[in-house]
């Protein structure tokens, strides 16, 4: 631990020590909630779905610094950061305590209807634009769709824990859960966009189909 000038130990800026019981708070206060309570569970997998698509984002920007980057993937960091911004308002309306959800707003700290049309929209656009996999696939084929690939999995357990919270009654909204799924779909489309725009092809799980498989299904379990 550094010193102050005066000689005495630094304060952290960041670690203030109310955690250390265990507890964690809820946005706009209220009683302080367990670490381990299954709120916190969501809205931590969460995180780290934001986290694994800041890997994506890296590996864009990279590519962009030494002019590696496929022109098809030009807009993709700039949506990546899109969804990453769109992640908190999900993170916001799954951390706010019930005394407050009167006090969300659609599209800043709950997640609006316009929200997963946005996803829909997107998510025609890039179909349109690729060649779709006719089997489960296997990731690992870029380090952009791998990174992608990883924050699907992670989505797709947010998803899973939310569907418990909101079984609880414990999910403000209407709309997080759809855009949750549809968000996973989204972003396995993008890992195979990402794939094609580097002229690879997506790696079937079954050795024997060859590149070339002929049945209609994915990996993305939506």
């Amino acid at each position: 631990m550094s010193a102050a000038p005066d000689g005495r130990p630094r304060e952290s800026a960041v670690a203030t020590g109310r955690g250390d019981d265990g507890t964690t708070g809820l946005l706009f206060g209220g009683e302080r909630i367990a670490k381990d309570d299954p709120r916190t569970e969501v809205y931590g997998t969460i995180d780290e779905a934001v986290a694994a698509l800041g890997l994506a984002r890296a590996e864009l920007g990279t590519k962009a610094q030494y002019g590696t980057l496929p022109g098809q993937l030009g807009g993709l960091a700039d949506l990546i950061l899109r969804i990453q911004r769109e992640l908190f308002v999900v993170g916001a309306e799954l951390a706010t305590t019930p005394e407050a959800w009167d006090r969300l707003r659609d599209g800043e700290t709950r997640v609006s209807g316009a929200m997963v049309d946005g996803l829909d929209a997107l998510l025609a656009d890039v179909e349109a634009a690729i060649v779709m996999p006719r089997e489960f696939v296997v990731p690992g084929e870029t380090r952009t769709s791998a990174a992608l690939e990883l924050a699907r999995t992670i989505l797709r357990r947010a998803e899973r824990r939310a569907v418990t919270l909101d079984r609880a009654g414990m999910v403000p909204g209407r709309y997080l859960i759809p855009y949750l799924n549809r968000l996973a779909d989204l972003v396995w489309v993008l890992a195979r966009a990402a794939e094609q725009a580097e002229a690879r092809a997506a790696t079937p799980a079954r050795p024997d189909r060859g590149r070339r498989g002929r049945t209609t299904t994915h990996s993305n379990v939506s």
